[in-house]
């Protein structure tokens, strides 16, 4: 059984208190999620609101099975990935090409050397595809089969994705390293 199942039930009866809850108990933890697809955090505040609209407009669908957090986070990345399609913003940064997808290995491990905040901003400088699909990857845990589906792509464009995604943090770190050296 859920644990929010008696602050879901009077958010539903339209209990501003309980939806306050809700929004309380979520919104640091989904717009930390947005701010790992925005741009800036403007941008992250938009998504957060938008996913938070949408959470509560189907709050009723949730099922009571499996958590609430989770619920509510797939909802934010849907909404999230529905404004990047919306403004088409992953339509050339997706494309897959034959040619020059090959990855260096720069031995480098990118997240083990960087602080949370770092990482936040250089996944930030991402262009919009690799952003999404390292999200999605890395942080969300999505199999590039269900990347691919929820992206409509090919599941090779993803893995592409990813590791391009992979290399330019790789570049950036290195770059850190030897400015900071």
């Amino acid at each position: 059984m859920n644990e929010h199942v008696a602050i879901i039930s009077k958010a539903l009866e339209n209990d501003r208190h309980s939806q306050k809850e809700i929004y309380d108990l979520l919104a640091p933890k989904l717009y930390a999620v947005c701010l790992r697809y925005a741009k800036n955090r403007m941008e992250a505040q938009d998504f957060l609101q938008d996913a938070f609209v949408k959470i509560f407009s189907k709050l009723a669908e949730f099922k009571q099975e499996g958590s609430f957090e989770g619920w509510a986070r797939r909802i934010a990345v849907n909404v999230i990935l529905d404004d990047f399609r919306k403004r088409k913003l992953l339509e050339y940064s997706l494309e897959y090409k034959e040619n020059g997808n090959q990855i260096k290995d720069h031995g480098v491990n990118v997240v083990d050397k960087l602080s949370h905040e770092d990482l936040l901003t250089m996944i930030s400088k991402l262009p919009e595809g690799k952003r999404v699909v390292f999200n999605l990857f890395v942080v969300e845990g999505y199999s590039h089969r269900e990347i691919a589906e929820m992206l409509g792509v090919a599941e090779g464009t993803s893995k592409s994705q990813l590791g391009r995604a992979k290399e330019a943090l790789a570049e950036m770190l290195l770059l850190l390293n030897k400015n900071a050296g």
